[in-house]
Order: structure tokens, then sequence, then C-alpha cells
């Protein structure tokens, strides 16, 4: 048994594709966008809070390594 082979048209086609995004398909990604930024801009202005100056020097040498 053969199959049917479906042949192109060489009209262009009438229609369009009709896509809508939903208004929080951008304002999420937007706020989260926003969100994490404000947290990277805002880290150097962070102080630790009184501990360990053991664990206070090591994450200082973290954080020099991962700058250079």
């Amino acid at each position: 048994m053969s199959a049917r082979t479906h042949t192109r048209s060489t009209q262009p086609a009438t229609g369009s594709a009709d896509f809508r995004l939903p208004w929080w398909g951008i304002a999420l990604p937007t706020v989260a966008f926003v969100v994490l930024l404000v947290l990277i801009t805002g880290s150097h202005d962070a102080q630790a809070a009184s501990g360990d100056p053991a664990i206070s020097h090591l994450m200082d040498r973290i954080q020099h390594t991962l700058s250079r």
C-alpha cells in the first residue's frame, strides 16, 4: 500500500501566525533580572556579621581568588 504525498502550493499562505505573549511572560523575567542585578550590585556594601575570623579570612581568600 502506498502513501499519498503532499505537494506544495506555489501560492503564499494567506494567514499569518498569531502569536501572543501573556503580560507575565515579559514582566516576570524582567523583575527577576532586576532583583538579581540589585543583589549583585548591592553586595559590595555588605559586611560580615561577627563570627569566626578563620571563616572570614577563608571567604576573603576565596573572593580574592575568584576576582583574578
